[in-house]
C-alpha cells in the first residue's frame, strides 16, 4: 500500500456533517501536542499533509485523507486544558458522533507520548475502544527523546501497563528517527486490506 499518494478531502466540524463511510478507515487519536499530525506526515513521507500546529489544541475538525484503498481519519485531539469547557464539549460529540456512525473503522492508532504514563484521558480512549471491540494500536511517540536506559524502561512500563489488552501491539515511535514506522504501516496495511 502506497501511504505517499495520501491527499487532503475534507474537514468536518460537527458529527452531522461527515460523510458516508465508503472505505476502510485508519483513524489516528490522541491528546493535544503528542506528536499526532507529525506521526501522519511521517507515515505518509510527507512534510505537512497533516498541519502541525504551534499552538495545542488548534485542530477542532475531524480531517480525512484519502488513499486508494482506505481513508486516514485524523481525530481532533483531547485534553487541552486551555480550551473552553463549551469548545470541549463540542470535540466531545464530534469524536463520540464519529464513533456513533456505521463506520468502516479498519484500525484506531491511539498515539500516547512514550515519556509519560497514559493520562486519565488516554485511559478514558483506550478502555473505550477495547469496550467497544474497535481494533486498535497504542503508538508510543517520542521515543526519540528519551536516551537508551530510559527507553528501555518506559517500553518494559507500557508492555506490562498494558498486558492485560489482548492482540493490542504497544509501539515505540519517533517521527524523527523512523523508529517504528515500518511496523506500523505493516499493521495498517494488514487493516485494510483485511
Amino acid at each position: 500500500m502506497n501511504f505517499q499518494n495520501a491527499a487532503f478531502e475534507a474537514a468536518f466540524g460537527r458529527a452531522d456533517q461527515l460523510p458516508a463511510s465508503s472505505l476502510p478507515e485508519l483513524v489516528f487519536s490522541g491528546r493535544s501536542n503528542v506528536g499526532k499530525s507529525s506521526l501522519i506526515n511521517k507515515l505518509v513521507n510527507r512534510k505537512a499533509l497533516a498541519r502541525v500546529s504551534a499552538k495545542p489544541g488548534k485542530t477542532a475538525t475531524i480531517n480525512f485523507y484519502r488513499l486508494q484503498q482506505c481513508r486516514l481519519v485524523d481525530l481532533p485531539g483531547y485534553g487541552y486544558a486551555k480550551v473552553s469547557a463549551e469548545e470541549k464539549k463540542r470535540w466531545a460529540s464530534l469524536v463520540e458522533g464519529y464513533f456513533a456512525q456505521e463506520r468502516k473503522i479498519a484500525c484506531v492508532v491511539q498515539i500516547i507520548d512514550m515519556r509519560h504514563p497514559p493520562t486519565e484521558d488516554d485511559l478514558h480512549m483506550i478502555s473505550f475502544l477495547a469496550e467497544e471491540g474497535f481494533p486498535f494500536v497504542i503508538v508510543a511517540t517520542k521515543s526519540d527523546k528519551l536516551n537508551k536506559t530510559e527507553y528501555k524502561n518506559r517500553e518494559e512500563a507500557l508492555k506490562d501497563f498494558f498486558s492485560t489488552l489482548e492482540n493490542v501491539p504497544v509501539l515505540p515511535f519517533s517521527a524523527e528517527t523512523g523508529v517504528g514506522l515500518e511496523n506500523l504501516q505493516k499493521i495498517l496495511e494488514d487493516a485494510c486490506l483485511h
